[in-house]
């Protein structure tokens, strides 16, 4: 088997399936292009902005697309290359993109509400609440995660003191964006330039960045980048769309897709050999196939954080219902291409069956720039240029997931009348506090490191994707649609994740019982894992008897 094979033959199965599968969906389910969406019957300057359609697609592609695809496949790869591919194709296909794209369609549906408040619409205000405190608390650990991630990309300094250039230049470059994109969306705001220009002003931009950024490094250690990180999110948080969000998004959604062209690219032109067997075996180094392949492969398959940009921020920047297909199925679509093009790249670079040292990111990072290298580019600048793109993976989801940790915090105190808030009410409604509250709390757990969160990451963002294909289930089937094509995915993912968070749970008690137990990472991820498994049973439930209650009574009108 070789690369051209396998990235062939899954870009062709991603385009047939948004042609045909994603198409009769919209068409099934009905869509109005005439309607007014939720960005301009609420239009707020804030959350609310109508956006083009391809701002709105850099802003969901450049949310969901973070460490996931690339983390994910590498680490897969240890049983072999076909199962992480075939999960990423029919899992990309029939779990992901629908996920993403009916939480996009229920929301615009609906004024632009998120999944909570979709929860509380169509099952109840329990069921609100209880899924609103899991988005809460799953925010936690992806800031935590991807706090930690980027903190020490930046890192300029390697173990013995020596200066580490490309993390030092990707940092600058980084820094640039913020102040860049700020400038660039008042310009847009203001000026309104037509796409072209955009376009145009979009590529010179990043450009230049690149260039300033290489030329002039930051260098700072991880604690003074982890500061920044938390202060540039919270800013990112707080701040109107339009403004910050939007613009970085647009610019960085060029550097990530670039970045997944020259890794086409790239295989296409060397056409590497995969040098691991197809299936290795149902347990390697102890760890069973199932659930951790469907655990680890979480981004470039179906996540449940996707939905949260679906419906948190997407559904209000959305300009016309058709645009949500291209939006919601398409960009999942995009990001399982980065997920193969992974599995190619560490399947390509392993020897004798066994994969290459490095972390997932190190090796990702080498193999692609040496594809840039190959079309004259320096490989130093390759490397600083990949290295931006990895730190630009996780910092677009770090920005989205405080806003949307924000938002579920003050969705969770939010009242019918808010006339009649209590003080209490008042303050953790207000979005400055909530977002204070929420970046506190992912901090504490970010002194833990990612290696230590991730694992509870994956679980709680896969049993995340089942409550919330559970609950557009109810959706769907409520408003006469049909649902049909979730039930399978959502019990799929649900039977997973809750093996995967009590082998998590099993595993701490063992720590506890060879007394290498700390309570400040180990006691808080125990805490978390049976937190978010009893949320998510009275969230599952809760919809359970909805959707059952739901279809008795749609029997009930037949008989009548």
């Amino acid at each position: 088997m070789n690369g051209i094979m396998l990235v062939g033959s899954a870009i062709i199965i991603f385009f047939l399936a948004y042609r045909l599968y994603g198409r009769w969906l919209l068409k099934t389910w009905g869509f109005d292009p005439n309607a007014k969406t939720p960005a301009y019957k609420y239009e707020d300057g804030q959350d609310f902005t109508p956006a083009s359609k391809f701002t709105v697609f850099s802003h969901q592609f450049t949310s969901i697309t973070g460490a996931g695809p690339v983390t994910g496949p590498i680490i897969a790869a240890m049983y072999g290359w076909l199962p992480a591919f075939l999960w990423i194709i029919f899992g990309g296909i029939f779990f992901g993109a629908v996920q993403d794209f009916t939480a996009l369609y229920a929301s615009i549906k609906n004024q632009g509400k998120s999944m909570g408040m979709l929860i509380e619409q169509y099952i109840g205000k329990t069921g609100r609440r209880l899924f609103l405190l899991f988005c809460w608390l799953f925010s936690l650990l992806v800031i935590a995660a991807f706090g930690d991630i980027v903190a020490n990309t930046f890192n300029g300094f390697a173990s013995d003191g020596t200066l580490v250039t490309p993390n030092a230049a990707a940092a600058s470059i980084s820094m640039l964006f913020i102040f860049v994109a700020i400038a660039f969306g008042i310009f847009t705001k203001k000026v309104k330039p037509s796409e072209k220009l955009r376009f145009i002003i979009g590529i010179i931009l990043l450009i230049l960045m690149l260039a300033i950024g290489i030329a002039y490094p930051i260098y700072l250690d991880r604690m003074s980048w982890l500061y920044i990180v938390f202060a540039y999110i919270f800013i990112a948080a707080v701040m109107p769309m339009w403004i910050l969000k939007q613009p970085r998004d647009y610019l960085s959604a060029f550097l990530l897709l670039a970045m997944i062209l020259g890794g086409v690219i790239g295989v296409l032109a060397v056409n590497p050999t995969i040098n691991m067997p197809a299936f290795v075996g149902f347990s390697v180094g102890g760890k069973d196939l199932f659930p951790i392949l469907f655990i680890t492969i979480a981004c470039g398959a179906v996540s449940g954080f996707h939905s949260l940009v679906s419906s948190g921020t997407s559904s209000k920047t959305l300009s016309n219902e058709k645009d949500s297909l291209f939006v919601g199925y398409g960009s999942m679509l995009v990001e399982s291409v980065l997920g193969v093009v992974s599995l190619v790249i560490v399947c390509s670079a392993a020897t004798g069956g066994h994969l290459p040292e490095g972390t997932p990111f190190q090796i990702f990072s080498t193999a692609v720039a040496g594809f840039f290298s190959m079309f004259g580019l320096p490989h130093d600048i390759a490397n600083c240029i990949m290295t931006m793109c990895v730190s630009a993976l996780a910092l677009t989801t770090l920005d989205a997931v405080a806003r949307i940790g924000r938002m579920s915090f003050q969705e969770l105190f939010t009242i019918d009348n808010p006339e009649e808030m209590s003080t209490i009410q008042k303050i953790c409604t207000n979005k400055y506090f909530s977002t204070i509250i929420t970046l506190v709390f992912g901090y504490l757990l970010c002194l833990g490191g990612y290696m230590n969160i991730w694992p509870l990451f994956g679980a709680a963002n896969q049993l995340l994707s089942a409550l919330v294909l559970i609950s557009l289930a109810v959706f769907l089937k409520t408003t006469g649609r049909k649902g049909f094509m979730l039930y399978i995915p959502m019990i799929v993912m649900f039977c997973v994740t809750l093996t995967a968070l009590v082998e998590s749970i099993y595993g701490i008690f063992v720590k506890l019982s060879a007394g290498q137990f700390v309570f400040a990472v180990d006691g808080l991820q125990l805490i978390l894992a049976i937190a978010l498994m009893v949320l998510a049973i009275s969230v599952a439930v809760h919809c359970g008897k909805e959707l059952i209650g739901v279809k008795d009574a749609s029997k009930a009108e037949l008989n009548n």
